[in-house]
Protein backbone atom coordinates (compact mmCIF):
# COMPACT_ATOMS: atom_id res chain seq x y z
CA UNK A 1 0.00 0.00 0.00
CA UNK A 2 1.32 3.53 -0.90
CA UNK A 3 1.89 6.32 1.55
CA UNK A 4 2.37 9.80 0.45
CA UNK A 5 5.57 11.50 2.29
CA UNK A 6 2.97 13.69 4.38
CA UNK A 7 1.00 10.56 5.91
CA UNK A 8 4.65 8.66 6.56
CA UNK A 9 6.00 12.28 8.39
CA UNK A 10 2.81 11.89 10.52
CA UNK A 11 3.39 8.85 11.44
CA UNK A 12 6.82 9.51 12.37
CA UNK A 13 6.49 12.77 14.00
CA UNK A 14 8.75 14.28 11.40
CA UNK A 15 8.92 17.34 8.68
CA UNK A 16 8.78 16.90 4.89
CA UNK A 17 11.02 18.98 2.97
CA UNK A 18 10.19 18.84 -0.65
CA UNK A 19 6.60 17.07 -2.14
CA UNK A 20 4.52 16.33 1.11
CA UNK A 21 2.45 14.58 -1.62
CA UNK A 22 4.62 12.17 -3.19
CA UNK A 23 3.94 8.74 -2.95
CA UNK A 24 6.12 6.15 -1.69
CA UNK A 25 5.58 2.28 -2.65
CA UNK A 26 8.16 0.53 -0.69
CA UNK A 27 11.07 1.12 1.87
CA UNK A 28 14.72 -0.31 0.84
CA UNK A 29 18.31 0.08 1.49
CA UNK A 30 19.83 2.58 -0.25
CA UNK A 31 21.92 0.73 -2.38
CA UNK A 32 18.73 -1.29 -3.41
CA UNK A 33 16.28 1.08 -3.38
CA UNK A 34 14.66 2.01 -6.92
CA UNK A 35 12.13 4.38 -7.79
CA UNK A 36 9.24 5.23 -5.14
CA UNK A 37 10.71 4.08 -2.07
CA UNK A 38 11.53 5.39 0.54
CA UNK A 39 14.99 5.33 2.79
CA UNK A 40 16.73 6.34 5.51
CA UNK A 41 20.15 8.35 6.38
CA UNK A 42 21.67 8.23 10.04
CA UNK A 43 25.04 9.76 8.99
CA UNK A 44 27.00 11.55 6.20
CA UNK A 45 28.21 8.68 4.71
CA UNK A 46 24.51 7.05 4.49
CA UNK A 47 23.28 10.27 3.66
CA UNK A 48 25.53 10.66 0.56
CA UNK A 49 24.66 7.28 -0.82
CA UNK A 50 21.11 7.55 -0.29
CA UNK A 51 21.06 11.09 -2.10
CA UNK A 52 22.61 9.55 -5.25
CA UNK A 53 20.29 5.92 -5.10
CA UNK A 54 17.50 5.40 -7.08
CA UNK A 55 15.21 6.31 -3.56
CA UNK A 56 12.55 8.97 -3.49
CA UNK A 57 12.45 10.20 -0.41
CA UNK A 58 15.10 9.76 2.35
CA UNK A 59 14.66 9.71 6.22
CA UNK A 60 17.09 11.70 7.76
CA UNK A 61 18.09 13.06 11.34
CA UNK A 62 20.72 16.65 11.55
CA UNK A 63 21.12 19.47 8.98
CA UNK A 64 21.41 16.83 5.63
CA UNK A 65 19.90 19.21 2.11
CA UNK A 66 19.41 17.39 -0.37
CA UNK A 67 18.84 18.89 -4.14
CA UNK A 68 17.16 15.64 -6.00
CA UNK A 69 15.42 14.16 -2.96
CA UNK A 70 12.56 14.66 -0.80
CA UNK A 71 13.15 14.40 3.23
CA UNK A 72 11.69 13.58 6.04
CA UNK A 73 13.46 14.72 9.22
CA UNK A 74 13.04 13.49 12.28
CA UNK A 75 14.69 13.60 15.88
CA UNK A 76 16.21 9.99 14.95
CA UNK A 77 16.42 8.32 11.70
CA UNK A 78 16.93 4.92 13.14
CA UNK A 79 13.59 5.43 15.53
CA UNK A 80 11.66 6.35 12.43
CA UNK A 81 12.98 3.13 10.59
CA UNK A 82 11.10 1.20 13.16
CA UNK A 83 8.17 3.32 13.02
CA UNK A 84 7.97 2.83 9.49
CA UNK A 85 9.05 -0.52 8.48
CA UNK A 86 5.61 -2.21 9.96
CA UNK A 87 3.57 0.45 7.21
CA UNK A 88 5.32 -1.03 4.28
CA UNK A 89 5.96 -4.77 5.60
CA UNK A 90 3.05 -5.15 7.71
CA UNK A 91 3.21 -8.94 10.00
CA UNK A 92 0.70 -11.75 8.38
CA UNK A 93 -2.53 -12.18 9.69
CA UNK A 94 -4.55 -15.28 11.37
CA UNK A 95 -8.20 -15.24 11.33
CA UNK A 96 -10.03 -16.21 13.83
CA UNK A 97 -10.47 -20.01 14.80
CA UNK A 98 -9.28 -23.11 15.56
CA UNK A 99 -7.66 -25.82 13.16
CA UNK A 100 -9.39 -28.83 13.15
CA UNK A 101 -6.21 -30.72 14.46
CA UNK A 102 -5.71 -28.82 16.99
CA UNK A 103 -6.50 -30.29 21.01
CA UNK A 104 -8.62 -28.56 23.31
CA UNK A 105 -10.27 -29.82 26.51
CA UNK A 106 -13.65 -28.84 27.05
CA UNK A 107 -12.32 -26.84 30.15
CA UNK A 108 -9.90 -24.69 28.05
CA UNK A 109 -11.00 -20.99 27.87
CA UNK A 110 -10.07 -19.84 24.23
CA UNK A 111 -11.51 -16.49 23.11
CA UNK A 112 -13.43 -16.25 20.36
CA UNK A 113 -10.86 -13.92 18.33
CA UNK A 114 -7.81 -16.06 19.01
CA UNK A 115 -6.25 -18.15 16.40
CA UNK A 116 -5.16 -21.73 17.14
CA UNK A 117 -3.28 -23.41 14.34
CA UNK A 118 -2.86 -27.12 13.14
CA UNK A 119 -1.54 -29.53 15.56
CA UNK A 120 -1.49 -27.40 18.98
CA UNK A 121 -2.23 -29.18 22.12
CA UNK A 122 -4.19 -27.52 25.00
CA UNK A 123 -3.83 -28.76 28.85
CA UNK A 124 -6.78 -28.60 31.10
CA UNK A 125 -8.03 -24.90 32.41
CA UNK A 126 -6.15 -23.19 29.78
CA UNK A 127 -6.90 -19.65 29.02
CA UNK A 128 -5.97 -17.68 25.85
CA UNK A 129 -7.09 -14.17 25.75
CA UNK A 130 -7.94 -11.48 22.32
CA UNK A 131 -6.82 -11.67 19.31
CA UNK A 132 -3.93 -14.34 20.59
CA UNK A 133 -1.64 -16.59 17.76
CA UNK A 134 -0.98 -20.13 18.33
CA UNK A 135 0.85 -20.46 14.60
CA UNK A 136 1.56 -24.22 15.05
CA UNK A 137 2.36 -27.10 17.21
CA UNK A 138 2.21 -25.29 20.20
CA UNK A 139 2.23 -26.84 23.24
CA UNK A 140 0.28 -25.22 26.38
CA UNK A 141 0.22 -26.94 29.76
CA UNK A 142 -2.65 -27.36 32.38
CA UNK A 143 -3.60 -24.33 33.82
CA UNK A 144 -1.27 -21.81 31.68
CA UNK A 145 -2.65 -18.20 30.97
CA UNK A 146 -2.25 -16.76 27.66
CA UNK A 147 -3.11 -12.62 27.89
CA UNK A 148 -4.16 -11.16 24.64
CA UNK A 149 -2.43 -10.15 21.51
CA UNK A 150 0.09 -12.87 22.62
CA UNK A 151 1.84 -14.56 19.20
CA UNK A 152 3.60 -18.13 19.68
CA UNK A 153 5.38 -19.15 16.94
CA UNK A 154 6.09 -22.58 16.03
CA UNK A 155 6.74 -25.18 18.13
CA UNK A 156 7.09 -23.21 21.36
CA UNK A 157 6.37 -25.23 24.62
CA UNK A 158 4.94 -23.54 27.57
CA UNK A 159 5.07 -25.90 30.99
CA UNK A 160 1.91 -26.04 32.98
CA UNK A 161 0.80 -23.13 35.48
CA UNK A 162 2.84 -20.70 33.38
CA UNK A 163 1.55 -17.10 32.60
CA UNK A 164 2.22 -14.74 29.55
CA UNK A 165 0.93 -10.75 30.11
CA UNK A 166 -0.16 -8.84 26.72
CA UNK A 167 1.49 -8.65 23.31
CA UNK A 168 3.82 -11.01 24.28
CA UNK A 169 6.02 -12.66 21.34
CA UNK A 170 7.75 -16.03 21.69
CA UNK A 171 9.68 -17.76 18.56
CA UNK A 172 10.49 -21.08 17.58
CA UNK A 173 11.45 -24.03 19.73
CA UNK A 174 11.68 -21.97 23.16
CA UNK A 175 10.71 -23.89 26.42
CA UNK A 176 9.12 -22.01 29.28
CA UNK A 177 8.32 -23.49 32.96
CA UNK A 178 10.82 -26.34 32.48
CA UNK A 179 12.39 -27.60 35.51
CA UNK A 180 14.84 -25.75 37.01
CA UNK A 181 18.61 -27.76 37.65
CA UNK A 182 17.95 -28.09 41.30
CA UNK A 183 19.72 -31.61 42.91
CA UNK A 184 20.66 -32.18 46.59
CA UNK A 185 23.84 -34.38 46.77
CA UNK A 186 22.39 -37.42 49.30
CA UNK A 187 24.40 -40.91 49.86
CA UNK A 188 26.29 -40.12 47.31
CA UNK A 189 23.56 -40.18 44.73
CA UNK A 190 22.20 -36.71 43.39
CA UNK A 191 18.54 -36.44 44.40
CA UNK A 192 16.83 -34.08 42.29
CA UNK A 193 14.73 -31.31 44.26
CA UNK A 194 11.08 -31.18 43.04
CA UNK A 195 10.49 -27.79 41.04
CA UNK A 196 6.94 -26.98 41.51
CA UNK A 197 7.03 -22.87 40.66
CA UNK A 198 6.13 -21.45 37.95
CA UNK A 199 7.01 -18.61 35.22
CA UNK A 200 5.57 -15.31 35.14
CA UNK A 201 5.99 -13.14 31.15
CA UNK A 202 4.92 -9.61 31.56
CA UNK A 203 3.33 -7.55 29.41
CA UNK A 204 5.83 -6.75 26.26
CA UNK A 205 7.71 -9.07 26.58
CA UNK A 206 9.55 -10.38 23.28
CA UNK A 207 12.02 -13.94 23.47
CA UNK A 208 13.87 -15.05 20.67
CA UNK A 209 14.44 -18.87 19.27
CA UNK A 210 15.35 -21.71 21.55
CA UNK A 211 15.75 -19.53 24.70
CA UNK A 212 14.80 -21.59 27.81
CA UNK A 213 13.63 -20.59 30.94
CA UNK A 214 13.25 -22.54 34.22
CA UNK A 215 10.55 -22.31 36.35
CA UNK A 216 10.85 -21.59 40.12
CA UNK A 217 11.75 -24.03 42.70
CA UNK A 218 8.82 -22.77 44.97
CA UNK A 219 8.31 -19.13 43.91
CA UNK A 220 8.26 -17.46 40.27
CA UNK A 221 11.13 -17.09 37.74
CA UNK A 222 9.74 -13.52 36.60
CA UNK A 223 10.55 -11.90 33.05
CA UNK A 224 9.85 -8.28 33.64
CA UNK A 225 7.68 -5.85 31.38
CA UNK A 226 9.28 -4.86 28.06
CA UNK A 227 12.47 -7.06 28.23
CA UNK A 228 13.61 -8.06 25.16
CA UNK A 229 15.36 -11.55 25.03
CA UNK A 230 17.67 -12.52 21.95
CA UNK A 231 18.13 -16.71 20.80
CA UNK A 232 19.70 -19.31 22.77
CA UNK A 233 19.35 -17.81 26.32
CA UNK A 234 19.53 -20.35 29.59
CA UNK A 235 17.33 -18.43 32.47
CA UNK A 236 17.39 -20.54 35.59
CA UNK A 237 15.08 -21.05 38.49
CA UNK A 238 14.09 -18.02 40.68
CA UNK A 239 15.73 -15.72 38.86
CA UNK A 240 13.61 -11.89 38.91
CA UNK A 241 14.95 -9.71 35.38
CA UNK A 242 13.19 -6.14 35.65
CA UNK A 243 11.61 -3.96 33.12
CA UNK A 244 12.92 -3.38 29.81
CA UNK A 245 16.18 -5.16 29.69
CA UNK A 246 17.93 -6.44 26.80
CA UNK A 247 19.43 -9.70 27.29
CA UNK A 248 21.89 -10.92 24.09
CA UNK A 249 22.52 -14.00 22.20
CA UNK A 250 23.64 -17.18 24.81
CA UNK A 251 23.73 -15.53 27.90
CA UNK A 252 23.20 -17.62 31.18
CA UNK A 253 21.78 -16.22 33.80
CA UNK A 254 22.28 -18.99 37.08
CA UNK A 255 18.90 -19.32 39.85
CA UNK A 256 17.87 -16.43 42.36
CA UNK A 257 19.96 -14.02 40.51
CA UNK A 258 17.82 -10.63 40.67
CA UNK A 259 18.36 -8.24 37.80
CA UNK A 260 17.30 -4.91 37.54
CA UNK A 261 15.53 -2.17 35.23
CA UNK A 262 17.22 -1.54 32.36
CA UNK A 263 19.97 -3.54 32.06
CA UNK A 264 21.99 -4.45 29.29
CA UNK A 265 23.59 -8.33 29.12
CA UNK A 266 25.96 -8.55 25.86
CA UNK A 267 26.16 -11.85 24.10
CA UNK A 268 27.56 -14.62 26.22
CA UNK A 269 27.96 -13.41 29.78
CA UNK A 270 27.57 -15.21 32.25
CA UNK A 271 25.42 -14.21 35.64
CA UNK A 272 26.35 -16.65 38.94
CA UNK A 273 23.67 -17.36 41.22
CA UNK A 274 21.92 -15.43 43.82
CA UNK A 275 23.46 -12.08 42.71
CA UNK A 276 21.98 -8.76 43.09
CA UNK A 277 22.33 -6.90 39.20
CA UNK A 278 21.18 -3.19 40.23
CA UNK A 279 19.17 -1.10 37.35
CA UNK A 280 20.50 0.19 34.48
CA UNK A 281 23.56 -1.69 34.45
CA UNK A 282 25.91 -2.83 31.04
CA UNK A 283 27.56 -6.32 31.24
CA UNK A 284 30.10 -6.76 28.46
CA UNK A 285 30.18 -9.81 25.75
CA UNK A 286 31.51 -12.91 27.52
CA UNK A 287 31.93 -11.61 31.21
CA UNK A 288 31.76 -13.62 33.88
CA UNK A 289 29.87 -12.10 36.57
CA UNK A 290 30.70 -13.00 40.00
CA UNK A 291 29.83 -10.53 42.46
CA UNK A 292 26.71 -8.39 42.87
CA UNK A 293 27.07 -4.65 40.69
CA UNK A 294 25.69 -1.60 41.95
CA UNK A 295 22.64 0.56 39.97
CA UNK A 296 24.64 2.25 36.80
CA UNK A 297 27.81 0.60 36.52
CA UNK A 298 29.25 -0.98 33.48
CA UNK A 299 31.37 -4.58 33.92
CA UNK A 300 33.85 -6.12 31.83
CA UNK A 301 35.70 -9.23 31.55
CA UNK A 302 36.67 -12.19 33.26
CA UNK A 303 35.86 -12.06 36.31
CA UNK A 304 33.79 -9.31 35.28
CA UNK A 305 35.05 -5.86 36.67
CA UNK A 306 34.02 -2.43 36.64
CA UNK A 307 35.31 -1.25 33.14
CA UNK A 308 37.45 1.10 33.61
CA UNK A 309 39.50 -1.56 36.32
CA UNK A 310 39.05 -4.03 33.34
CA UNK A 311 40.32 -1.82 30.97
CA UNK A 312 43.89 -0.88 33.10
CA UNK A 313 44.81 -4.80 33.71
CA UNK A 314 43.59 -5.31 29.51
CA UNK A 315 46.19 -3.04 28.57
CA UNK A 316 48.99 -4.22 31.33
CA UNK A 317 48.02 -8.01 30.11
CA UNK A 318 48.72 -6.76 26.49
CA UNK A 319 52.44 -5.13 28.21
CA UNK A 320 52.97 -8.13 30.32
CA UNK A 321 55.41 -9.92 27.29
CA UNK A 322 57.63 -7.06 26.90
CA UNK A 323 58.00 -6.72 30.74
CA UNK A 324 58.85 -10.17 31.30
CA UNK A 325 61.43 -9.79 28.05
CA UNK A 326 62.75 -6.38 30.24
CA UNK A 327 62.67 -7.70 33.65
CA UNK A 328 64.73 -11.23 32.14
CA UNK A 329 67.47 -8.79 30.68
CA UNK A 330 67.76 -7.32 33.87
CA UNK A 331 68.21 -10.42 35.97
CA UNK A 332 71.35 -11.59 33.24
CA UNK A 333 73.12 -7.71 34.09
CA UNK A 334 72.86 -8.44 37.26
CA UNK A 335 73.56 -12.21 37.86
CA UNK A 336 75.48 -13.08 34.67
CA UNK A 337 76.72 -16.27 34.32
CA UNK A 338 80.14 -17.79 36.05
CA UNK A 339 82.43 -17.32 33.06
CA UNK A 340 81.05 -13.46 32.21
CA UNK A 341 81.68 -12.39 35.91
CA UNK A 342 84.07 -9.96 35.86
Amino acid sequence: MPYTAAEIARVVEGEVIGDASLLLNGFAPADRAQAGDLTFAENPNYFERADQSAASAIIVDGSFVSKRKVLIKVPSARIAFARVLPLFFPEPAFAAGVHPTAVIPASAQVDASAHIGPCCVLGDNVTIGARSVLQSGNFVGAYCRVGEEVNLFPNVTLYAGTEIGNRVRIHSGTVVGSDGFGYVLDAGIHRKVPQIGHVVIKDDVEIGANVTIDRGALGPTVIGKGTKIDNLVQIAHNVTIGEHCLVVAQVGVAGSTKIGNYVILAGQAGIAGHLKIGNRVSVGAQSGVMHNIPDGEKWLWTPAQPDQLAKRQMVALQQLPELLRRVAELERKLNPPPDKKP
